[in-house]
């Protein structure tokens, strides 16, 4: 497989939880200063009123002032409007009943948003450590709706349980195993779509060899990264984290973590830049490539 990235992704800067309208009108107001934008979506009400339906806010929160809808009709109408500043979404999917509930909003507006990377993202597996307390989203389920949109970019990684005083623990061989499995069994490898799997930096740190198994074996078919991602207090052992990323090297690493935890692995990262935003864009072509070779070859 020819290697496409020419940038530093832990570069790529972020907006996290975006989920009212008062957040995303400040990062579409810092039009240089956030490349990627992260929002959560469950079922719940605008503003407290009327039916369910897919608004933005993170569990157990489910009134929220922005539906789903009119968050990427906002962002769509910002990057028509903002050549060289678009931002990439990341839709982060808390249940499958909300991801279902979705797809209409999906299907009428991911086809008008591939100039820019959009990401799909869902913990579709238990993962570390002896995680019990979240419900993964139905990965079979899933999958099947994704297919509708082989041009965006799969986010799909394990549900987890860290924090500042854990040391042990690690993304295990079978939890690897099983996402590969997971992945053949719903066909994903045989649409050359784009995979990134979100990682937690202190588990990750301790899982190098089996995340690079992994990989591997995804980039038989599908281009694929690591995304990984820390919430604040999380124990990281940084030497092993900073070793773990330069061994897939940046250009293969996005880095989504808090500013302190980003300063101690000095990753020598002092702006994102143009040519950093550019990979985004690369890895939203690289996708649009792959599923146009799969299609080619299917009908052959």
């Amino acid at each position: 497989m020819v290697k496409v990235w020419g940038t530093n992704l832990t570069a790529i800067t972020w907006a996290h939880a975006v989920n009212s309208q008062s957040l995303l009108d400040e990062v579409l107001t810092e039009t240089g200063n956030i490349d990627f934008i992260e929002a959560d979506i469950v079922l719940g009400k605008l503003n407290g009123e009327g039916e369910d339906m897919p608004v933005m806010a993170h569990p157990p929160a489910i009134i929220s002032d922005l539906t789903l809808a009119e968050f990427l009709k906002q962002i769509m109408a910002f990057n028509r409007d903002h050549e060289g500043q678009e931002k990439g979404v990341k839709l982060d999917f808390k249940s499958i009943e909300v991801f279902e509930g979705s797809l209409d909003i999906l299907d009428e507006n991911v086809p008008n948003m591939l100039g820019y990377p959009v990401w799909i993202n869902a913990d579709i597996l238990s993962g570390p450590v002896d995680q019990n307390k979240t419900v993964p989203v139905d990965a079979n389920r899933f999958f099947a709706g994704c297919m509708r949109y082989k041009q965006a970019a799969l986010s799909i990684g394990w549900t987890t349980n860290w924090g500042a005083d854990f040391r042990d623990g690690e993304y295990t061989q079978d939890q690897c195993d099983a996402m590969l499995e997971s992945l053949t069994a719903n066909n994903v490898l045989a649409t050359g779509q784009a995979i990134t799997f979100p990682v937690r930096a202190g588990i990750a740190a301790n899982s190098e060899e089996q995340l690079h198994r992994l990989v591997a074996a995804v980039n038989e078919t599908n281009e694929s990264t690591l995304t990984i991602w820390s919430s604040d207090g999380d124990y990281v052992d940084v030497d092993k984290l900073r070793k773990l990323i330069f061994g897939f090297g940046v250009e293969r690493v996005y880095l989504d973590v808090p500013e302190e935890l980003a300063s101690r692995l000095d990753l020598g990262n002092s702006d994102s830049g143009a040519s950093t935003f550019r990979s985004l864009f690369g890895f939203s072509f690289v996708s649009l490539c792959f599923w146009a070779l799969s299609s080619w070859l299917q009908r052959i």
